[in-house]
């Protein structure tokens, strides 16, 4: 069977655009392996959640292990950056950041990886890194160049539909207020800041399957995916709807969607 390398910017980004992939292909007996970029270090939590004493960086670490056992991810490696932080923070320019942080030398570790795991398959974002941030946009750059590397055959652009999103959103935030659910603030011109155009992507793949996994996946989490974000508090088949496919883009294909499984046959 195959080896897929799935490569993220932040603990709990695999769970959202690429959890049922993964676990997809462990189901499917192809062995998965995990590789964050980053601790998380600079996100947010509520007062009194962690312990005393424990950093959150440290539980973030853990609630990865424990999402990518949900995931089926035999192996768990993090790069060792610092998180970034939202583009255009201070935190961008720190000392150790991965914004800040050599292509090269990150691609060098993540090649390292890749060449010991005799990787198949690797996934990474899009060249907008989904929605801007700094950290997802040094996945794409560091992921492809790594992929240069070590030769890895086949690279995914992990996205957002972002024609399917917006055609949704509307009927989906009368959903939502009927049930009480609280959606981010969205409209459509920041719509075109996330994902790619549809026309752009090359691959689809149906996780419907895989969406109670999934959603455990985001809520091993919980310092980060609260039981009252709209992640988990949507009805299931809302919550199939909206994350039962993912969308990748893979150079050289297309026009139009020419792949549902990425490790198809390995």
């Amino acid at each position: 069977m195959g080896t897929l390398v799935t490569f993220h910017a932040h603990p709990d980004d695999e769970c959202i655009g690429c959890g049922g992939v993964m676990r997809k292909a462990f189901e499917d007996g192809h062995r998965v392996v995990l590789v964050v970029a980053t601790r998380g270090e600079h996100g947010e939590v509520d007062e009194g959640f962690l312990t005393d004493g424990e950093q959150l960086w440290q539980r973030r670490v853990a609630e990865t292990q424990a999402a990518a056992e949900i995931l089926g991810a035999k192996r768990v490696e993090f790069l060792g950056y610092v998180d970034s932080g939202m583009m255009g923070e201070p935190t961008n320019e720190a000392p150790g950041s991965f914004w800040t942080a050599s292509v090269e030398e990150a691609a060098q570790k993540l090649a390292a990886i890749l060449r010991e795991e005799q990787a198949d398959v690797l996934t990474c974002y899009d060249d907008n890194g989904g929605y801007g941030h700094p950290d997802h946009i040094q996945v794409h750059r560091v992921g492809l160049r790594a992929a240069e590397i070590a030769g890895t055959p086949r690279v995914y652009q992990g996205t957002m539909n972002r024609d399917k999103m917006l055609r949704g959103m509307a009927e989906f935030a009368k959903s939502a207020a009927a049930a009480g659910i609280e959606l981010p603030d969205f409209d459509e011109a920041e719509g075109q800041e996330f994902g790619k155009p549809e026309a752009e992507l090359t691959a689809s793949v149906d996780v419907r399957a895989f969406t109670e996994q999934k959603r455990a996946a985001m809520r091993a989490h919980a310092s980060q995916i609260s039981e009252q974000s709209f992640f988990l508090a949507m009805p299931d088949d809302a919550f199939t709807e909206a994350f039962g496919t993912e969308w990748f883009i893979r150079e050289g294909q297309g026009p139009g969607i020419t792949e549902t499984d990425l490790m198809a046959g390995l």
